[in-house]
């Protein structure tokens, strides 16, 4: 669904890689190589899996994102807030398919049953709200007497929940009614299959079995602040977080024991989640989240990059996308150029070049080469950069943005008035358009399509023309939609992390993605109708392909 490319210097051992949060996180999920971390900035941060690098925020919410927990297809994500609201986000979109309202009080649990017919919600008001997600309607209040810490449906008994509250672990159904004793316990968790589930009681933690109650496991920490506990995707093991530490027992066999003590946190873990078998992952107070690697023997993709590259925090100055080669290509500031492969989302190879920053730049990969171009002094440089030599120099009056032809054999120049096509190899100019466009206008997002360019002009109107008829001036292009995805790029003002960029079915005007961030400007961005490559002043290099959601 989503893919971050980013060069991060791994650390090997315990924990393989730390990633910092600007504010402290305060609840995990996770599905299918996709990481959502709730904050007390209000906002979702969503992590890549493999690389952990920020993939994108989700906005809506006007407290503190207390709890999540995605749907079992990974479609939809749930989330609590001191806002006393849940939402329903689209992952798809990234957009809020409902709200709902009814808690006087923060949210701190939220749940959705395995059908995704009912979210289940737990809040300070000492309530638990079942919710019909079709209707956006409660369907059963249950009232508890102290606050409601957590609630959980069964994986596999859409009837069946758990809740947390006044130090007592309970058992409900979703009529409201109590279906079992109660516990002691300050945390709980169902197992993946349904069978058991795991309670944390101060410094004793507790495995039963869901139907006979009988207790198969227990374990004591040295630690009594037992905060969250959780099992792994086999069942095989059960993670504890208590104050600093994460501990991980190994209960597959009727001796269980203690695999690994993870500590690291320099302040209390909020939440823990596998990520795999074989890893661990921990949100806390620190301001970090940390994957953790368990056992010696792991092939968890996380520990196992077939490439990697210096840490660099060099803003990107360019990106450009080669969908029908594999490769997407970045320039940072430090003139870098780098390639990545879009279906894993490793490097491949970098190259030093000698722009200087905040220059007009692009780069393609011609007939094997890397070929990369950048405006500087009126004139336009193109340049080899695995021979490391420059190959053209052509004059140019001025420019305003550059873009190498789809096909690789010409350069488009944007300057104040007009547009011109240079020949890559020869230098000669091809053709030149006089435009009517505002200082604000810029080439159009798109991978130029050989011959022909779009600009984006300053009144949101799209020009475009032909450059490739042969004895012929440039064409305007009758139709600016032919062979322009179905789906624009809508972008907000670059540098503000408030105002997004925005991806619209240009049909229906249906917004179909949304994505915040402190990303470079339009030269920063492409987009070829399925896959988005952005840009961002902290050196990251996002891929999002869409693929999955082109209209039909």
């Amino acid at each position: 669904m989503v893919k971050v490319v980013k060069g991060l210097k791994t650390e090997w051992g315990t924990c393989s890689r730390t990633i910092s949060l600007e504010h402290r996180g305060l609840a995990l999920s996770y599905w299918n190589n996709t990481i959502a971390v709730g904050s007390e900035s209000n906002d979702i941060i969503i992590l890549d899996g493999v690389t952990g690098s920020q993939a994108a925020v989700l906005s809506g919410h006007t407290g503190w994102v207390n709890s999540l927990t995605f749907s079992s297809d990974g479609t939809s994500l749930v989330s609590g807030s001191h806002d006393k609201t849940v939402k329903l986000w689209d992952m798809q979109t990234g957009g809020v398919v409902k709200t709902f309202s009814g808690h006087t009080r923060r949210v701190w649990s939220v749940s959705i049953s395995e059908d995704q017919t009912m979210i289940a919600s737990g809040s300070a008001d000492n309530k638990i709200h079942l919710w019909d997600i079709q209707t956006g309607e409660c369907q059963c209040l249950i009232q508890q007497h102290d606050w409601v810490n957590h609630v959980s449906f069964s994986p596999t008994n859409t009837q069946h929940l758990l809740s947390v509250a006044d130090g007592k672990v309970w058992q409900w159904n979703i009529n409201g009614q109590q279906i079992a004793p109660t516990y002691d316990g300050f945390h709980s968790a169902f197992s993946p299959d349904g069978t058991h589930f795991v309670l944390c009681n101060e410094a004793v933690v507790t495995v039963q079995n869901s139907e006979s109650r009988e207790i198969v496991a227990e374990f004591h920490v040295a630690n009594d602040d037992t905060r969250y506990c959780c099992f792994s995707p086999d069942g095989r093991l059960v993670a504890v977080a208590a104050g600093i530490a994460a501990y991980v027992w190994d209960i597959s066999n009727s001796d269980p024991y203690l695999v690994e003590t993870f500590i690291g946190h320099n302040n209390k873990i909020n939440s823990i989640i596998f990520s795999s078998p074989f890893s661990l992952i921990s949100a806390s107070d620190d301001g970090s989240v940390k994957f953790w690697q368990i056992g010696g023997s792991s092939t968890d993709p996380v520990t196992t990059d077939l490439k990697s590259t210096p840490l660099t925090s060099a803003p990107i100055q360019s990106v450009s996308l080669q969908a029908r080669d594999g490769i997407a290509i970045s320039s940072d500031s430090d003139g870098v150029v780098k390639t990545w492969d879009i279906l894993t989302g490793l490097y491949r190879s970098s190259f030093q070049t000698p722009v200087t920053p905040y220059c007009y730049r692009d780069a393609q990969m011609i007939n094997s080469k890397v070929i990369f171009v950048w405006c500087e002094n009126g004139k336009i440089h193109i340049w080899d950069t695995e021979k490391g030599e420059l190959l053209q120099t052509m004059d140019t009056s001025e420019c305003w943005g550059i873009r190498i032809s789809g096909d690789g054999s010409k350069v488009f120049c944007l300057a104040t008035g007009f547009i011109q096509a240079l020949s890559m190899w020869t230098g000669e100019c091809i053709g030149k358009v006089k435009l009517e466009m505002g200082e604000n206008s810029y080439l159009d997002p798109l991978s130029v399509d050989g011959s022909r360019v779009w600009v984006r002009c300053e009144d949101s109107s799209t020009q475009g023309w032909d450059f490739g008829i042969s004895g012929s001036p440039p064409k305007p292009l009758s139709n600016v939609s032919a062979g322009r995805p179905r789906l624009d790029f809508i972008g907000g003002t670059a540098d503000q992390t408030s105002t997004p960029f925005r991806i619209m079915d240009r049909m229906t005007g249906r917004g179909v993605f949304q994505l915040s961030g402190r990303y470079g400007k339009f030269d920063q961005v492409q987009w070829d109708g399925q896959y988005l490559i952005v840009g961002y002043k902290s050196g990251e290099v996002l891929i999002l392909d869409f693929h999955h959601v082109h209209p039909q």
